[in-house]
């Protein structure tokens, strides 16, 4: 059984918090945004990513899973 959190689609998260709820690396989470895979907001003049629940929900369901990934 995954110990993984649920994602709550009202929440907000860091990136890092992001990665430990998708059970996936820093490095590749950093991808699926640089990708465009994952919608951020990032506020005008700050280093500081901000990913909402629902972007991650989002980027679930329009994930498809192929054979021998």
């Amino acid at each position: 059984m995954s110990n993984k959190p649920a994602i709550d689609p009202g929440a907000v998260y860091s990136r890092q918090e992001a990665a430990e709820a998708l059970g996936i690396s820093l490095s590749t989470l950093k991808r699926l945004i640089k990708k465009g895979h994952l919608r951020v907001s990032k506020p005008n003049g700050m280093r500081r990513v901000f990913i909402t629940g629902e972007s991650i929900i989002e980027m679930l369901n329009n994930t498809t899973v192929e054979k021998g990934a």
